[in-house]
């Protein structure tokens, strides 16, 4: 029973010794701990100590520094304004002893001037004095010795003048007349001519004469139905083997021609047969219209063309102006106008396209009351065209101010095409008039006695009287006919005015 209480009540006291040695050995931790807590405390406390007077020491050494940096800096101010004191003192007595001198210097300027007054006074009466002595050995008043003076100074200048004037325009004309020649040889020479070609009639060959009843039809339907689908006139007269068609537009002239040869090589001449032919044809025409233009566009080597602007182009195959064909003098406008950009330094490829448009009115389909370079403008500005292309085609006839040296360069090339001996077909009586007008604008002007228009109107010979046009007055003469007939007359080319003046002097001996 015993052993038995033992065994219970020895592991209760072995448990409670335990819990007891654990709670001794906890408390002596604590213990431990707070020491340690407080003696960690101490020294951030003394650290912090430290800190702190270390802190104020270097704010105090900080202070006495500043304080040290604002002594000398006021020291230097003080120096600095003393200084300028002194400059401002010195600079003082400088202007002190200048407005010293400055009147002084009035003062003698003052004593001068009332000297020169005097001496001016002085001078002036004699120089009345001498005035007076003038007029009475010349006979002349001031103001009639100035008129004379200046009268002969200007016939002096005037004379000079003139004759500097004469001599700059020789110069000048010799180099640019040799230049501009040299230019316009070298491109002239470089072009073929052609010689003008019919406007509005064209013959048909017939195989025989019983050809022209079987074009004339039953009752005449088949010649009717031939001019109602292609606005021409056909006329069949006693002309043998031949059937004349007539119309003012060549492009409906050419379609008759086409579909007239077509049927007399077909026999099958009736008024739907015309109709189908006359359909076919104008496809045809129009085709090769646009071929045309294109094939022209190729040989100057421009591209880009807007359709319409082919089109418009390809149809002046079949237009003629003066008897030229306008295609073809279009075409030879662009080539003179490229050469003579490419002398010029101008830009050559807006010059050949200004050029090769510059007619392209001509073509228009319109019923519009402009005349063809503003036509052709407007039609330039729908496709796109350059301003400068634009403007060039617009003023190839002055009608407008060029705005560039291309359009210039068109203007120059246009009349060159134009006025070049078999390009273009005058009337006898418009030719005969023009001569007649020239004699007439020179034998208009005073100290004309008589002109001659002569090499079919490019030369206008005239003759002077000696008396009434003195030598210094034949040129101004010259530039005012020139200029009477610029604003009076149209004409290709130039003119070239010849004044011939002498003095002829006759005396007998008896």
């Amino acid at each position: 029973m015993n052993n038995k209480v033992l065994f219970i009540v020895l592991p209760v006291i072995g448990i409670v010794l335990g819990w007891i040695i654990r709670w001794l050995y906890a408390r002596f931790q604590l213990s431990a701990s707070e020491q340690k807590a407080e003696r960690v405390k101490q020294d951030a406390i003394r650290e912090a100590e430290a800190q702190k007077k270390e802190i104020l020491l270097e704010a105090k050494d900080e202070l006495i520094r500043e304080r040290n940096q604002q002594e000398r800096e006021n020291r230097d101010r003080r120096l600095e304004i003393q200084r300028y004191e002194a400059r401002v003192t010195k600079k003082e007595e400088l202007l002190d002893k200048r407005a010293t001198d400055y009147d002084k210097q009035d003062h003698e300027y003052s004593e001068r001037v009332t000297i020169m007054e005097k001496r001016e006074a002085a001078i002036t009466l004699q120089e009345e004095q001498y005035r007076k002595e003038l007029e009475r050995i010349s006979g002349l008043t001031i103001q009639e010795a100035k008129d004379l003076i200046i009268k002969d100074l200007e016939n002096d200048a005037k004379h000079d003048a003139q004759v500097l004037l004469n001599k700059v325009e020789e110069e000048a004309q010799f180099s640019a007349e040799k230049k501009a020649r040299d230019i316009l040889v070298t491109t002239i020479q470089r072009i073929a001519t052609e010689t003008t070609s019919d406007i509005t009639v064209t013959t048909v060959s017939l195989p025989s004469d019983e050809m022209k009843g079987r074009i004339i039809g039953r009752e005449g339907r088949n010649i009717r139905t031939l001019e109602t689908l292609t606005g021409v006139d056909i006329i069949i007269d006693d002309t043998p083997e031949a059937v004349v068609i007539s119309c003012f537009d060549p492009v409906r002239k050419e379609i008759a021609k086409v579909a007239l040869e077509r049927l007399i090589s077909d026999g099958r001449i009736h008024p739907a047969r015309i109709e189908e032919i006359v359909q076919k044809v104008t496809r045809e025409i129009q085709q090769k219209i646009y071929e045309e233009g294109e094939k022209t566009l190729f040989d100057l080597g421009i591209h880009n063309m807007n359709t319409d602007g082919v089109t418009a182009l390809g149809r002046l195959y079949f237009r003629t102006s003066y008897g030229q064909n306008v295609l073809t003098h279009s075409k030879e406008v662009a080539m003179i106008a490229g050469m003579l950009a490419a002398e010029l330094n101008a830009n050559r490829e807006l010059t050949k396209r200004a050029a090769i448009l510059h007619d392209i009115g001509k073509g228009a389909e319109n019923d519009s009351d402009q005349n063809h370079a503003e036509v052709g403008a407007e039609m330039a500005r729908k496709m796109g065209e350059d301003p400068r292309v634009i403007n060039a085609i617009a003023a190839h006839h002055n009608d407008i101010e060029p705005s560039s040296i291309e359009a210039v360069i068109v203007q120059v090339a246009d009349a060159i095409s134009a006025a070049r001996p078999g390009a273009r077909r005058e009337t006898v009586d418009n030719y005969v008039k023009r001569l007649e007008n020239l004699e007439e604008i020179a034998e208009h002007f005073p100290g004309v006695e008589k002109a001659y228009a002569i090499q079919a109107g490019r030369e206008l010979r005239i003759l002077v009287n000696n008396e009434k046009v003195p030598d210094q007055n034949v040129k101004e003469l010259a530039r005012s006919i020139a200029k009477q007939i610029e604003t009076d007359l149209k004409y290709p080319g130039r003119i070239k005015l010849t004044m011939i003046r002498e003095t002829r002097i006759i005396e007998y001996a008896r």
